[in-house]
């Protein structure tokens, strides 16, 4: 559909933050406003913490898979693409650098960070999420 709203959730390795994120999306968004989250370096599972703190509020992520952000995903945000950057744990690979028409969130990272932290990360992003969706 042509107008049809879209956000996409970026971040390096799209094994958390971002994940996290379009699950909160799906679980809290109109039907109609489709989400979707990748990674400039993609890692190869999503953070066991991550999957962790968000079976506990009732989102599964767990069969989720880390995506690498391809140029014309960034190239196609029109007025009915958000882009979401969560924050940057890369200078080099942050998402960022790749337009100027995104919004950065800059939130930590819960990689290497104990279940407590990965919780605290998980309810910020829950906030964050519920004050977009608001916005649209």
């Amino acid at each position: 559909m042509a107008n049809q709203k879209s956000i996409l959730f970026v971040c390096v390795e799209n094994a958390a933050r971002s994940q996290m994120a379009e699950g909160f999306f799906k679980a809290m968004a109109p039907p109609y406003i489709k989400s979707y989250s990748a990674g400039t370096k993609p890692s190869t599972h999503i953070n066991q913490n991550a999957i962790k703190v968000m079976q506990e509020i009732g989102i599964d992520i767990a069969n989720s898979t880390p995506k690498e952000i391809k140029a014309d995903m960034i190239q196609a945000a029109t007025k009915d693409l958000i882009v979401v950057n969560m924050g940057c744990i890369d200078t080099d690979a942050c998402p960022a650098r790749l337009t100027n028409y995104m919004i950065n969130w800059n939130i930590d990272d819960p990689k290497d960070k104990g279940i407590e932290q990965v919780r605290n990360i998980r309810d910020e992003i829950k906030h964050k999420v519920a004050e977009i969706i608001q916005e649209l």
